[in-house]
């Protein structure tokens, strides 16, 4: 299963893939938004995109990593932003493949972990995360101000 980071010339793949990882998430968007929102990321390089296809080339999910700094660590860690795989590609490796991508490029940046966060009822995903080493956390809780 190829894991690669995206480029532009993913664009048409990772709007499709994004807007499904909103649906997921009942945050639908416009393709325009979306297209806008992934143009930048790529663009300004504040986030690294990669992205699962399949071997006839089927863009089958992507992750997203944001880099972040570990105060209490004093390095680098990158928070695992987003996480999709289509519901046709599902149970074939595919997370299991993106979330791997994500340690290999954690790791080879220094990164002293990888933080995420997701849905209490996402249970499909916590078994995954969990499965690959990632430890739910019960001394901090997350706050979070709209603005």
């Amino acid at each position: 299963m190829p894991v690669q980071p995206a480029s532009a010339a993913d664009l048409d793949d990772l709007t499709r893939l994004f807007g499904g990882y909103l649906a997921f998430y009942q945050v639908p968007r416009a393709p325009e938004e979306i297209l806008e929102f992934l143009e930048a990321r790529l663009e300004q390089g504040d986030s690294c995109l990669l992205l699962a296809r399949d071997r006839q080339g089927v863009a089958q999910g992507f992750v997203q990593l944001y880099p972040l700094q570990a105060s209490l660590a004093l390095r680098r860690s990158w928070l695992l932003s987003d996480l999709y795989v289509t519901p046709e590609a599902r149970r074939q490796g595919v997370g299991e493949a993106l979330m791997n991508a994500a340690r290999a490029h954690a790791e080879a940046s220094g990164a002293c972990g990888l933080q995420l966060e997701t849905a209490r009822d996402n249970h499909a995903g916590q078994s995954l995360y969990e499965r690959l080493g990632y430890v739910r956390d019960e001394v901090y809780f997350t706050y979070w101000l709209g603005l």
